[in-house]
Parts: structure tokens; C-alpha cells; sequence
């Protein structure tokens, strides 16, 4: 099954609308501490299998990285753990930073 993509106007707008998503990003530490979203929580992903138990299956969970590559692939590991509510940022926290909130650096 395909991972649902949202852009950053929409999670912009899912935040808005119902802010108890879960943003996941799955980064390296200093990625995030250089940009984040606020509200986001860091599992990067080569800890994601051993820290699975952190992500809450029911509700949705938006994953993001820099352009949405490292995402989508936590989004499969996710999703062939049997999470169904998964959401990919496309194009990143730099397309976040570009088309939504341009305080968060870019990189």
C-alpha cells in the first residue's frame, strides 16, 4: 500500500486542524538541532526498530527528514510494523522551512 504524502501546506494545516499528530523525525541529532519543527520528537532513523515502542499507533503520525527520503523509508519500516496512519513529508523540513515557516534554518 502506498504511504499517503502530505505537502507542507497541508501538515501545516493538519496541525492546525488537529494538533495531537505525532511529528516524527527521524534525522541525525545534530540535523534536528539545527532545524526542527516545534512539537517534533527525535528518533533518527537507524534507532527507529529499537525505539518503535515510542511511536503511538493510534494517531496520526507525520515522519520527516531534510527532503523526504529517510522518511519515506521509515514510513515502510513503520507501515510493515503494522502502523496505518502514516504520513510523509514531502520534500522535507526544506520544504517546510521554503513554503511554511521560513524562521526554521535551512540547509
Amino acid at each position: 500500500m502506498p504511504i499517503s504524502q502530505y505537502t507542507p501546506q497541508q501538515l501545516q494545516q493538519h496541525i492546525q486542524d488537529a494538533p495531537s499528530v505525532f511529528l516524527l523525525d527521524v534525522r541525525e541529532p545534530h540535523e534536528f538541532a539545527y532545524a526542527q519543527i516545534a512539537g517534533s520528537v527525535l528518533i533518527p532513523l537507524q534507532q527507529l526498530p529499537s525505539r518503535i515502542g515510542e511511536v503511538p499507533a493510534d494517531q496520526d503520525v507525520v515522519v520527516i527528514c531534510h527532503h523526504g527520503m529517510r522518511s519515506q523509508q521509515a514510513c515502510h519500516f513503520l507501515q510493515h510494523s503494522g502502523f496505518q496512519r502514516l504520513f510523509n513529508l514531502k520534500g522535507g523540513i526544506d520544504a517546510w522551512s521554503a513554503l511554511c515557516d521560513s524562521s526554521v534554518p535551512r540547509y
